[in-house]
């Protein structure tokens, strides 16, 4: 076998490996024309997954290069090679350009070949794709059945962190309203007290949320919980939903730090506001696949955030600064974290390349703008405007 690649023939697998590499390289920086001529001639090439890789990225690149057609001779050439570990990648490509050439029904029949072959993280994208196209041919019970898929293994079930958060959060409550004792010593070591903060206490900035000003304040915050926890957390899955309630608390602690004259904040709302922000811009941007009261409280979120926005600035002793903090940073990740399952707008049927890594780099660019905030917040101090 040739280890020459400029020589024509078959090419030894040590040297078909280094040239796809080469060719991912040219593709990843926007070289797209030598990227193809290295993809062909790896095309071909005797070991199936090296070949099936080459159709792939020959295929990106003629679509890159607007060569609809060739790309999708390519991906249909991809879709009838032999079966391996990029198959369901093949499907999904050609299920694409089925999208775009508007023949739904092939669409739906290529995303299901994919569905079937996709690793098991994959399938609830995949199953929330076929739910739309469902539901743009008009079935809606398979439309349902394929959104109650995407919402993948973990997800969609029984929300045991919010569960674990309002039970703990009702239990040191409950015990703060029956004693004082308690009360007391829930305030000094859980409050947002901010010449604790100054002094190093950071954990307040988290803490703070299971510290309540009395029953009424306490009932009100567990059930906003209750509404949006378990939707937030059937669309992230509970390790993310966890990551974003505490950071959204991080956000809106901080900017009551900053922003809040009094010394002493306590509650959850500055959380579960961000939480109300994370939902609705991940609805409105990223569209996942929501149950039809989920769908319904989406619509009304925008109404009850104005609303209570307004009456914190009204009403006195509420911690707008918390709320807007808190909200703030829910829509900002909702923008930069996708949802398990959901589709994109900016790649809604194209789904050509693997985009995980860029998803995992734009999700972490986004924690980082609320903890780098947090920080930044710390190092300042109160602000009196």
């Amino acid at each position: 076998m040739a280890s020459d690649p400029t020589r024509p023939g078959p090419l030894d697998p040590a040297v078909a490996i280094a040239l796809l590499e080469q060719a991912r390289t040219l593709a990843a920086g926007g070289d797209w024309e030598p990227a193809a001529a290295a993809f062909s001639r790896v095309v071909g090439c005797a070991d199936p997954d090296l070949h099936l890789a080459a159709l792939l990225g020959l295929a990106e690149c003629r679509y890159r290069m607007d060569d609809e057609t060739g790309a999708l001779q390519a991906w249909l050439a991809a879709t009838q090679a032999p079966e391996g570990p990029l198959s369901w990648r093949a499907w999904t490509a050609l299920a694409g350009a089925r999208v775009r050439e508007g023949d739904l029904v092939g669409a739906t029949r290529a995303y299901r070949e994919a569905e079937r072959r996709a690793p098991e993280a994959e399938r609830p994208a995949i199953a929330a794709r076929l739910g739309w196209l469902s539901k743009e041919q008009g079935d809606g019970r398979s439309a349902d059945r394929w959104f109650s898929r995407s919402r993948g293994p973990g997800l969609g079930g029984r929300p045991v962190v919010t569960l674990a958060i309002l039970l703990v959060t009702l239990v040191i409550g409950v015990a703060g309203v029956f004693s004082a004792e308690i009360e007391l010593l829930t305030y000094e070591w859980f409050a947002l007290w901010k010449p604790g903060v100054a002094a190093g206490e950071w954990w307040r900035l988290i803490t703070v949320v299971l510290v309540h000003g009395g029953a009424l304040h306490l009932a009100f915050n567990l059930y906003a919980l209750w509404i949006v926890g378990p939707i937030v957390e059937a669309l992230y899955g509970p390790v993310r939903f966890l990551g974003l309630y505490l950071l959204c608390a991080i956000a809106g602690s901080t900017a009551s730090y900053l922003f809040l004259p009094a010394p002493l904040a306590v509650g959850a709302s500055g959380a579960i506001f961000g939480l109300f922000g994370v939902l609705l811009v991940a609805d409105r941007v990223h569209r996942p696949a929501l149950t039809r009261g989920a769908r319904n409280l989406t619509t009304q979120i925008g109404g009850l955030i104005v609303l209570n926005i307004a009456i914190g600035f009204i009403s006195p002793g509420i911690d707008n600064a918390a709320h807007i903090g808190g909200l703030i940073a829910g829509a900002w990740l909702g923008l930069t974290i996708v949802p398990a399952g959901a589709i994109t707008l900016g790649g809604l049927w194209q789904g050509v390349m693997d985009d995980r890594r860029r998803r995992l780099l734009v999700a972490a660019c986004g924690v980082a703008v609320v903890l780098g905030f947090a920080l930044l917040g710390l190092a300042l101090g109160p602000i009196r405007i």
